[in-house]
């Protein structure tokens, strides 16, 4: 089969397989922020869906769109307002666009070191990894379990397929699932009915609050793992450099146009880019389906679209989720011959999993540890 040229978008079965790529993590997310902020259903899906079909026309290459982690864990947790989480996407879309526009972005990618978002790219896999195995795998009891085990040898199976493309096998073989045992189609036939998004426009008290309590939290990870190893990610995959000015523009283009229509805040992302390709996308043709998808099912079953996570069981996103991880942590390898650069990959990414604000405090790290590599203050004897 050809490889598809750069700038082209395809809509065959492997664009179509790569369009679940991303679904372990976007899904949950989606519902879990939606139920958690009391939010329209539909305006929700709708503006996602829109959202990752802008980004495919515009980048021509499965450039993901994905709900702000950070912000979403704040949110489920502490169940704060709509308003006030549209406030919060508001924020961000402003920062990251002054970010763009005034050059800093492109200072901030010339003085973080490949090493160093190497490390972040491989944080993000390990935590993605974890998050599958103990949250999602775990989820359902030994049923679940046996999901799984059938999922995994399934996507080891049949993962690099073109012709029987991994995705479309399990997520065939989840829907499946969810018809033998019944779980959530009786409540989605409850909520069909066509509806359109909301109009919301937060105040600037709503945008001050969700500036502090949501885009705070968020921008380091969001400077690491949206930007800078989106980049990285697309040229160790795509081998197409895109400036990290330009991420950041349509990063805060989305969060100025999204809130306003009750849609979440959103950005980019390496672990999806790079779950989109593993499952077989290459070109913006898959991020278009997915995009479509979400929008389709907002327009009709925005209503009941809190029952979607269990027409999709938690065990099969935990695969999809785990190799959407496991892709980014396979690009470690470039490192795996110079010791010094895996060590600090190494350092770099368990920071980011495993301390408060870890991905900023593992870039500051990383970049201050290889400053003194480079001037022989350190060395790691290996």
């Amino acid at each position: 089969m050809s490889t598809p040229r750069a700038g082209s978008i395809r809509f065959d079965r492997n664009e179509l397989a790569g369009a679940f790529g991303d679904l372990g993590t976007d899904l949950p997310l989606v519902v879990g922020i939606a139920i958690a902020a009391r939010l329209d259903g539909t305006s929700v899906l709708v503006m996602f869906g829109l959202m990752q079909i802008c980004a495919g026309l515009i980048y021509r290459m499965p450039m993901p769109v994905q709900p702000l982690k950070a912000m979403a864990a704040i949110v489920i947790a502490t169940k704060v307002t709509g308003n006030v989480l549209f406030g919060a996407g508001l924020a961000i879309g402003i920062v990251m666009l002054g970010l763009s526009l005034t050059g800093l972005i492109d200072w901030l990618a010339r003085v973080v070191p490949r090493t160093v978002v190497r490390g972040l790219q491989f944080g993000l896999g390990l935590q993605l990894a974890l998050l599958a195995l103990r949250e999602y795998v775990a989820s359902d009891g030994w049923r679940g379990f046996i999901l799984a085990a059938c999922a995994f040898a399934l996507g080891i199976a049949f993962l690099g397929n073109r012709r029987f493309p991994a995705a479309l096998i399990l997520v065939a073989l989840g829907l499946g699932w969810s018809l033998c045992f019944g779980l959530g189609f009786s409540r989605l036939v409850d909520g069909v009915g066509f509806s359109l998004p909301q109009f919301e426009i937060p105040d600037w008290a709503a945008i001050t609050e969700g500036f502090v309590l949501l885009a705070l939290p968020q921008i380091p990870l969001s400077l690491g793992n949206s930007i800078l190893a989106t980049r990285q990610t697309s040229e160790d995959l795509f081998g197409r450099s895109i400036s990290v000015r330009r991420i950041s523009l349509t990063y805060g283009l989305m969060n100025l146009v999204s809130p306003l229509f009750g849609g979440i805040p959103t950005c980019h992302g390496s672990g999806g880019m790079a779950g989109h390709y593993a499952f077989g996308a290459r070109t913006g043709g898959a991020v278009i389906i997915e995009g479509l998808l979400y929008v389709g099912l907002g327009l009709v079953f925005g209503a009941g679209f809190d029952a979607l996570v269990g027409v999709f069981p938690r065990p099969l996103l935990g695969v999809i989720l785990f190799f959407e991880g496991f892709a980014l942590l396979r690009l470690v390898g470039d490192n795996a011959g110079h010791g010094e650069e895996l060590a600090i990959v190494l350092l770099v990414g368990l920071m980011a999993v495993a301390l408060p604000y870890g991905y900023l405090v593992g870039m500051l790290m990383g970049m201050l540890v290889c400053a003194l590599v480079k001037h022989r203050w350190l060395k790691f004897g290996i």
